[in-house]
C-alpha cells in the first residue's frame, strides 16, 4: 500500500503519513486502529501496544532533550522506557546503563572534534537519566555480558576506574540485573567484535536490536536479524562465568585497580 493510499484511508496527506510511518509524527488511537484494520493487522496485543506507545508520545522524559541531542539518542531513551527486558553484549566499553558520570565524561573526552561544554553536559545528563529504567520498574530484566577487557581498560585514571567497578557491583545487587563476565582465558568466544543492546518490546514483534558500528548505531527490527542476535547473545552467555562467579571476578579486578 502506498503512502498516498494509506493517507487517504485515515484522512490525512502523504507527507504527514510518511512522517507517521517514520515515527516523526504522532497519530491518534482512532486513526491507528483504523490503519491497522486497513493493513489487515488483527494482532490485538500488537495493536494495543502501539496504541499505548502512541498515547505516550511527546510525554516522556527524553522530550526535554529534543532539539539538543540527536534523534537516535531520544529513540534509544524511548525504546528502553517501553522495554520488558534488555540484553547487552559489550566487548569494548561498559554498557551505557551501567556507566558512572566520571566514566561517561572520560569517554566523551575522546570525541573529535571536542564537544561544546553545554552539549557534553546534556549527553552526560541524558545517559545518567536513562539508567532510571533499571530502578523504577523491577519487572524490567537487564542482562549484561561483558568481556574482561571492558573491566580492565581504563578510560581515565584509577579513581574513575575504581568508581566504575564499584558501581557495576552495586547495580548487580538489584534483583532484576544480572551481569556476567567473559574472561580472557575462555575457550570459544566468537563475539569479540560485537557490541549490542537487544530490547524486548511490549510484544515480541516490537523487539529491536541496536548494534554499535564505527560510524554510528545500526537498528535492527527484522525477525531474521533479531534471531541471529538472540543466538549470538545466547552463545555469549554460555561462554561467560555464572552470575556469582562474575561478581567475584569483578571484585578481584576492583581490588587490583
Amino acid at each position: 500500500m502506498t503512502a498516498r493510499r494509506a493517507a487517504e484511508l485515515i484522512g490525512t496527506n502523504p507527507i504527514q503519513m510518511s512522517q507517521v510511518e517514520a515515527g516523526k509524527a504522532g497519530i491518534s488511537e482512532a486513526r491507528l486502529r483504523h490503519m491497522a484494520s486497513q493493513y489487515a493487522c488483527f494482532d490485538t496485543a500488537l495493536i494495543d501496544a502501539l496504541v499505548a506507545m502512541a498515547t505516550e508520545r511527546g510525554k516522556g522524559w527524553w522530550e526535554e532533550y529534543r532539539g539538543v541531542l540527536a534523534h537516535g539518542a531520544l529513540d534509544l531513551g524511548e525504546l528502553e522506557h517501553h522495554a520488558t527486558y534488555m540484553r547487552v553484549l559489550q566487548a569494548s566499553y561498559v554498557p551505557g546503563l551501567l556507566q558512572t558520570e566520571g566514566y561517561i565524561r572520560a569517554l566523551m573526552a575522546y570525541t573529535i572534534p571536542p564537544l561544546p561544554p553545554e552539549h557534553l553536559d546534556a549527553l552526560v545528563s541524558f545517559r545518567v537519566r536513562r539508567q532510571q529504567v533499571l530502578s523504577q520498574d523491577p519487572t524490567v530484566v537487564f542482562s549484561a555480558v561483558i568481556h574482561e577487557s571492558v573491566l580492565r581498560t581504563r578510560v581515565a585514571d584509577r579513581k574513575v576506574a575504581r568508581e566504575q567497578l564499584a558501581f557495576i557491583l552495586e547495580q548487580s545487587e538489584h534483583p532484576n540485573v544480572t551481569i556476567r563476565v567473559i574472561p580472557f582465558d575462555v575457550d570459544g568466544f566468537g563475539g569479540a567484535g560485537d557490541s549490542m543492546l537487544y530490547v524486548g518490546g511490549p510484544v515480541p514483534k516490537l523487539d529491536t536490536a541496536q548494534i554499535d558500528a564505527m560510524h554510528g548505531s545500526v537498528w535492527v527490527d527484522a525477525e531474521s536479524g533479531l534471531t541471529r542476535y538472540r543466538a549470538l547473545l545466547d552463545k555469549a552467555e554460555a561462554s561467560s562465568l555464572a552470575v556469582e562467579a562474575s561478581r567475584d571476578f569483578i571484585h578481584r579486578i576492583a581490588q587490583d585497580t
